[in-house]
């Protein structure tokens, strides 16, 4: 391993930069391959699901949806011991080449009117296989990016992970409204909706090709400790930081996901907008979203992490409820806006530092395990069930429940933040500096 030069060398900030870029772009094609199948559900649920009404068969998509996001724990586990063992890099490489070939998988994935309950079926299988890499790869990008990230502003550069996740999110929405300005429903319905996987599927092997020429992270000595990469590593040492994380993570995760992927669906089921005019919104929504990311990251450079997550979580406990009650009753895509774009920029408090936080908690040993298992139970617990638990909700009569729900799980977050350690004081990342 070569010891990295000070930090105010220009050719060590450009190293530094570029390492920044080239994971995050693998990053964005990770989880733009994750959602489109989110955004297209509107358009193959009834494909892969036939029976029931629209609801339903969107609870069923849902349902697929949630199934995928079980299979982050596993990924968090499997790719967070090779993130620690063999290097930041290599599970990198692994968890991008799985996406690519769960998304080509889906591109040409025969309907159930073809081949009947084996459809929904493989569907199922495939989303598992996704699942399972993208749970690798929130936890390694996190603790690649924040290693390579500069020391006084590594709010600012973690900031960038949540800046490419959110892009994914905004060009699968982006190419889905592009798709609707070309093809009508009928269309988009028997096989419009393929093309943004196989888009993602082309994207994902050129995300291969720039991860290549990454640099590692981690050092032959902390990858050759006897704990590495193990549980026993964790929970010995670090546990309380593990549930920490986890306690955050579920709240975080779970007004995540129900102010970006179930707002498309939550204004055209609740607010009866059509389905072209939620997608342009959201589009619209993401985009500042993205932009919000650096702003809140610099944020966190000057007030501290921790004074950064408990400001997300008052804010939260304290405008779900009113924000969501008036969502569901906009009459006008400029008053959606609005309305989502406030939610998510309380939200942005958090995710621009979502990886950093957590990573800053675990030493190198078992930084990726710790960041990636920890995040994906709360993830999967509570992020990947937010769609299905909104429309269980509202097929009962009690759509308002739900946004009590997301109240009392960001109480639970704002708790973890008080507990979590000022990383001022001790935080594992200070000085890192280490990169072949």
């Amino acid at each position: 391993m070569n010891q990295m030069a000070p930090i105010d060398d220009a050719h060590d900030t450009r190293r530094r930069i570029f390492a920044i870029v080239g994971s995050a772009s693998g990053n964005l094609v990770e989880w733009y391959d994750f959602y489109v199948y989110s955004f297209c559900a509107l358009y193959f649920a009834s494909e892969f699901f036939p029976a029931g009404d629209s609801t339903t068969q969107l609870l069923n998509a849902a349902a697929v949806f949630a199934a995928g996001f079980l299979m982050r724990p596993i990924g968090g586990w499997l790719f967070g011991r090779i993130a620690d063992k063999l290097g930041r890099r290599t599970s990198m490489l692994i968890s991008v080449t799985m996406m690519c070939l769960g998304s080509f998988i889906i591109a040409v994935l025969p309907t159930y009117q073809t081949i009947g309950i084996l459809a929904p079926i493989l569907l199922l299988l495939v989303r598992l296989l996704q699942g399972l890499s993208v749970g690798g790869e929130y936890g390694t990008t996190a603790t690649y990016m924040s290693e390579v990230a500069l020391a006084g502003r590594r709010g600012f550069f973690g900031s960038f992970q949540y800046v490419t996740l959110i892009g994914g999110q905004l060009l699968a929405v982006l190419v889905l409204v592009i798709l609707q300005q070309f093809l009508n429903e009928a269309e988009l319905k028997a096989w419009g909706w393929r093309i943004p996987f196989a888009i993602g599927g082309v994207a994902a092997i050129v995300a291969l090709f720039l991860r290549r020429s990454l640099h590692e992270t981690s050092t032959e000595a902390t990858r050759g400790k006897k704990e590495a990469g193990t549980l026993a590593g964790i929970f010995r040492h670090h546990r309380k930081a593990f549930f920490t994380v986890v306690g955050y993570t579920a709240g975080g995760s779970l007004i995540f996901y129900t102010f970006t992927t179930y707002m498309q669906k939550y204004l055209v089921n609740t607010a009866g907008m059509s389905k072209e005019t939620a997608s342009t919104t959201m589009t619209a929504v993401l985009f500042v979203y993205m932009l919000l990311q650096p702003v809140f990251g610099t944020l966190s450079d000057r007030i501290g992490r921790r004074n950064s997550m408990l400001l997300w979580g008052a804010l939260s406990i304290v405008t779900t409820v009113p924000l969501l009650t008036a969502i569901g009753q906009v009459t006008s895509s400029t008053l959606a806006f609005v309305l989502i774009t406030t939610a998510l920029a309380i939200v942005s408090i958090y995710t621009s530092i979502s990886g950093l936080v957590k990573a800053e908690m675990f030493p190198a040993e078992v930084r990726a395990l710790g960041v990636g298992l920890a995040y994906a139970i709360g993830n999967a617990l509570f992020g990947g069930t937010a769609e299905y638990v909104a429309l269980w909700f509202k097929s009962i009569g009690h759509e308002s429940w739900f946004f009590w729900y997301v109240t009392v799980m960001m109480v639970i977050a704002f708790t973890a933040a008080i507990i979590m350690p000022d990383a001022r004081k001790k935080g594992y990342l200070q000085g890192h500096g280490m990169v072949d």
